[in-house]
């Protein structure tokens, strides 16, 4: 989603959230990923504005100060930015890639089942389309944001295809973007 993304080509345009959008924000969050509910305060203060940058095919970024927070795409949910899930990693839940799938992760690349199945992957089990933190084997922090695509189980019986769809991922477009302006 962010690989060829820039500041200067996709943003186009950047409003101040109304306190009652915020609160909505804040509710749909909370809803979304029960386990950011504790840091929900530290995350989006109430009396600092956020920001709605709108950006090309129809993506939304969600901003306090200069610091992107969250992202969207059209109607679905917010997804929490590399930047701000190394700072709260508990946000959401975890899985983890073996060392094989690193070059390829990184390179912006959709998660195979096998690089979750094999002996070096940790699967949990996570409902299909839910919101994951990638882990890689070996590492400490998050190296990509994805969705799955299919259910633990199938991605165990199946073991062929795309497991997570990557939609943010370390140096892509939305992680070397340093400053809103």
């Amino acid at each position: 989603m962010f690989k060829k993304f820039s500041e200067d080509e996709n943003i186009t345009g950047h409003t101040q959230v109304k306190s009652s959008v915020q609160r909505g924000i804040k509710a749909k969050l909370s809803a979304d990923y029960p386990a950011i509910v504790p840091y929900l305060n530290d995350i989006v203060p109430k009396k600092e504005p956020l920001k709605l940058v709108k950006c090309h095919d129809h993506v939304e970024l969600i901003a306090l100060g200069n610091e992107i927070l969250f992202f969207k795409q059209r109607d679905g949910p917010y997804i929490p930015s590399l930047k701000l899930l190394h700072k709260y990693p508990l946000i959401l839940p975890h899985q983890q890639v073996d060392k094989g799938a690193i070059k390829f992760l990184l390179a912006g690349a959709n998660i195979m089942c096998p690089g979750l199945t094999s002996p070096g992957a940790c699967l949990k089990d996570v409902p299909v389309d839910s919101i994951v933190a990638i882990m890689a084997e070996g590492k400490q922090h998050s190296l990509a944001i994805g969705k799955m695509k299919l259910s633990t189980t199938d991605i165990k019986t199946v073991n062929k295809g795309i497991g997570i769809d990557t939609l943010h991922y370390l140096n892509d477009g939305l992680w070397q973007m340093k400053n809103i302006k």
